[in-house]
């Protein structure tokens, strides 16, 4: 059974932007809200050179990385062709408006980077 963290409401997330949820002692991750208010949660290191996803331009269902521009879908954290590399990406619940993340991946340490060279 997943335990669910409430983060924020969903008005708290800019359309086509971006809010970070703090994780002491590891990377924080990167909540994305798209057009047409889906959200979605990935760590806020791109797998290329670990830029802030959360700083990135949100368009469609992907981000684009603000240190090399590479673009990262928010559905699965993979990387568009031709790059290529993942993003570890989180379990987001909406309800009523209200975003929650799985207590478990909030928790758990964050995985290694895949990401070519």
């Amino acid at each position: 059974m997943t335990t669910w963290t409430s983060i924020c409401h969903i008005e708290d997330i800019p359309r086509l932007g971006s809010r970070r949820v703090a994780r002491p002692g590891r990377t924080d991750v990167a909540v994305f809200r798209t057009a047409d208010d889906r959200v979605f949660a990935m760590l806020d290191r791109c797998p290329h050179k670990g830029g802030p996803l959360s700083q990135g331009i949100v368009f469609g269902d992907g981000v684009a990385c603000p240190l090399h521009n590479w673009t990262i879908n928010l559905i699965d954290g993979s990387a568009r062709a031709p790059d290529v590399g993942c993003a570890q990406v989180f379990s987001v619940r909406v309800e009523a408006g209200q975003v929650s993340l799985d207590a478990d991946e909030l928790a758990a340490p964050d995985r290694a980077l895949v990401r070519a060279e």
